[in-house]
């Protein structure tokens, strides 16, 4: 299958683009920069999640190239990075892998200070942390919202269902009754609308969970969770991993997804479906 090291998410959308608490990734390296006063300074790749805390070190440590973890290019002055002038960030990454967009939904959702309330919460909401609301969106009675939370605009949530932080949530989407999200990226046109537990995932745009569907996201060992990617098992560093779900994907009732599984677009299960594998085709 085609997509790199980024499938199924890379199959609808470039990475850049690709929103994280409703703001594409591009848009984030913008916002960083002009923290850091370092607008138009810089060469970015374009797949870099930075830290305006990092680039600032950057410019105060005079070296010319800002690298992650694992020594990757993310943001240099002139036309060629220079690796013998690097810093390592504390914070900024390359986003090589689906994961790492959960990675850099953490950061920003976690980093919010304060509330932007737009839409409406229902006296018997209850909310503890930060929450973007956007315009026209519905909270619910018995609404429980734990942590930092973004949910774009025109959505319903609830009645009666938990979302824990660091959550984002896209315009047009409905979390329903008795529905728990835990620590996910979810996009636009989105549906977890009954009995559902989804923790430590990302839901691609116009996916719809039919009622019951569940993914696990531990491991019995406690260990790290792995994931099939260009035919390699990659260690994904986390303890707690979900799934990764492509556009436009449907599960039937009942549908159990395994930790580190992924749903390629338009894909779908049958009803009380085990997801062992990546599914890359519909079974009908």
């Amino acid at each position: 299958m085609s997509g790199g090291t980024c499938a199924p998410l890379s199959l609808t959308r470039e990475i850049e683009d690709y929103p994280i608490g409703n703001i594409p990734l591009k848009q984030h390296q913008a916002d960083a920069l002009v923290a850091a006063g370092l607008d138009g300074k810089l060469t970015i790749h374009p797949h870099a999640w930075l830290s305006a805390a990092d680039l600032t070190q950057l410019a105060d440590s005079h070296r010319t190239t800002l690298c992650d973890e694992a020594g990757e290019a993310l943001a240099w002055i002139g036309s060629e990075a220079d690796m013998h002038s690097a810093l390592q960030g504390a914070a900024s990454f390359l986003i090589r892998y689906p994961w790492d967009l959960l990675r850099a939904n953490e950061q920003f959702v976690g980093a919010l200070c304060e509330d932007r309330i737009e839409g409406e919460v229902h006296p018997l909401a209850v909310i503890e942390g930060r929450i973007r609301l956007g315009k026209g969106s519905r909270i619910l009675p018995g609404v429980f919202i734990e942590g930092n939370v973004v949910i774009g605009e025109n959505c319903k949530v609830g009645p009666n269902c938990y979302l824990r932080g660091n959550t984002s949530v896209g315009d047009k989407c409905h979390i329903g009754q008795s529905v728990e999200i835990k620590n996910c990226l979810i996009l636009s046109k989105t549906n977890v609308g009954h009995l559902s537990y989804v923790g430590d995932s990302v839901l691609g745009e116009g996916v719809n969970f039919g009622a019951g569907t569940t993914t696990s996201n531990l491991r019995h060992d406690g260990g790290n969770h792995t994931s099939r990617v260009e035919g390699k098992l990659v260690d994904t560093g986390r303890r707690k991993f979900g799934t990764i779900v492509g556009d436009g994907v449907h599960t039937g009732i009942n549908t159990s997804i395994y930790p580190g599984r992924k749903l390629w677009p338009k894909t779908s299960t049958l009803p009380g479906e085990i997801v062992r594998k990546d599914v890359l085709k519909s079974l009908f």
